[in-house]
């Protein structure tokens, strides 16, 4: 447990850690130079490319998996026993609190994407698509997590987020590998739905 800046923060979630940083509000924002001028219309399309895709990229990741998971997979994968940031908000919810369990949502999907990435870069090598699909989503899930970080310091002062990372699959066995991608990413494909309806209505400029 610790206080992490918004920037070790996103040097972290390079790799699939397990870290937390405290919600503290003050003025250690490093500026507005961390925002594009378009950041709310980019942040936008950010989120309805990832809802848009993730379906495709859990479908092609079952598919690269083989038996028992393309036949299986409801029951291989239900995200049920797996850890997940509670994700409590609404329509209604001040924007505020939409953005920050909106950032921790997509660093814990930004890690954890990390982790599916180099298991599949070893169990599934020449699955090109895969991989390129799921460098792709990552890429994407970092530059919203950097939108995200330039609107909750420019609109909230807010610079430091209590973030929670899921558990590693290092040294767990091939079939656990592939399970626990499996899981977290039907869960994705449910949560970035909520997400995008949650918060693209909020994504209007201050």
């Amino acid at each position: 447990t610790g206080v992490v800046p918004f920037v070790a923060l996103l040097l972290l979630q390079r790799r699939p850690v397990a870290g937390r940083a405290l919600l503290v509000n003050g003025p250690g924002c490093p500026g507005n130079s961390l925002c594009r001028a378009n950041v709310h219309e980019q942040t936008r399309k950010q989120v309805a490319l990832l809802n848009a895709t993730a379906q495709d990229l859990f479908s092609l990741y079952l598919k690269c998996q083989g038996e028992p998971f393309s036949s299986e997979s409801d029951k291989l994968c239900n995200p049920g026993g797996i850890f997940f940031p509670a994700f409590h908000v609404n329509r209604t919810s001040e924007k505020k609190e939409v953005m920050v369990a909106m950032y921790k949502l997509f660093a814990f999907l930004n890690a954890s994407l990390g982790n599916i990435t180099r298991d599949q870069e070893e169990l599934n090598p020449t699955a090109k698509e895969l991989l390129d699909r799921l460098h792709n989503t990552t890429k994407t899930t970092r530059g919203l997590i950097s939108n995200l970080t330039c609107l909750l310091c420019k609109n909230y002062n807010v610079f430091q987020v209590d973030v929670s990372y899921g558990e590693s699959s290092k040294g767990k066995s091939t079939f656990k590998k592939k399970q626990q991608g499996c899981q977290v990413l039907r869960k994705y494909v449910q949560v970035i739905a909520q997400a995008a309806r949650i918060l693209l209505p909020h994504l209007s400029p201050a």
